[in-house]
C-alpha cells in the first residue's frame, strides 16, 4: 500500500471535521504537560469541541478549497486543531481560558463563520459570552422592568393601607 493511501482516510477526516464547522482555532501546544494537555481536551470534549493534533501537512491538504485555505499560512510548528460545528465561539473562549492558566498554549488563528481571524481577532471572539449566556441576560433585562413595577404598585398598596400582593 502507498503512502498517499494511508494518509487519504486522515486528509478525509480533517475536511469532514471542518466542512460545515461554525469555528476553526489552529493551536500551537508546545510546551503543555500530559496533565495540561488531558484537561484541555477533557474540556474541550465538554462543549463538544472536536480537538485534535494532526500532521500539518495533513491539515494543509484537507484546508485546500475550503473556508479554513487561509489558515495554510499558519500550519508550522506543532499545531493542533479545535474544531466546534455547533457553538462559534466556544473553541475560542475556553482555549483562552486556559491560555491564561497555560500561557504555553497559544491561539495562532482561526476561521470563525466561514471568516479569517488573525490571532488579535480570535482573542476578541473569545470574549463574546456563550450564547446560553447571552440569552440568560437578554432574558433578565427583559423581566427586570416587569419586577421593578410590580415592586412600586406593592409598594403604593402598602403606603395606602391595602395588603401586600402576594409575590
Amino acid at each position: 500500500m502507498a503512502k498517499v493511501e494511508l494518509k487519504q482516510p486522515i486528509v478525509q477526516e480533517i475536511a469532514e471535521n471542518i466542512k460545515d464547522a461554525q469555528c476553526v482555532v489552529l493551536v500551537n501546544y508546545s510546551g503543555l504537560t500530559v496533565e495540561e494537555d488531558t484537561a484541555l481536551r477533557k474540556e474541550l470534549r465538554e462543549a463538544g469541541v472536536v480537538y485534535k493534533v494532526y500532521k500539518n501537512t495533513m491539515m494543509n491538504f484537507a484546508f485546500t478549497g475550503t473556508d479554513c485555505e487561509c489558515l495554510k499560512e499558519h500550519l508550522h510548528g506543532t499545531n493542533a486543531i479545535a474544531i466546534s460545528k455547533d457553538d462559534a465561539t466556544a473553541p475560542a473562549r475556553i482555549l483562552a481560558k486556559f491560555a491564561k492558566k497555560s500561557p504555553k498554549l497559544e491561539m495562532i488563528a482561526g476561521v470563525v463563520e466561514g471568516n479569517y481571524n488573525d490571532q488579535a481577532g480570535i482573542q476578541a471572539i473569545s470574549a463574546i459570552p456563550s450564547r446560553e449566556e447571552l440569552l440568560g441576560r437578554l432574558l433578565g433585562s427583559m423581566q427586570s422592568p416587569i419586577t421593578n413595577f410590580a415592586r412600586v404598585l406593592n409598594q403604593i398598596a402598602e403606603k395606602q393601607g391595602g395588603e401586600p400582593a402576594a409575590e
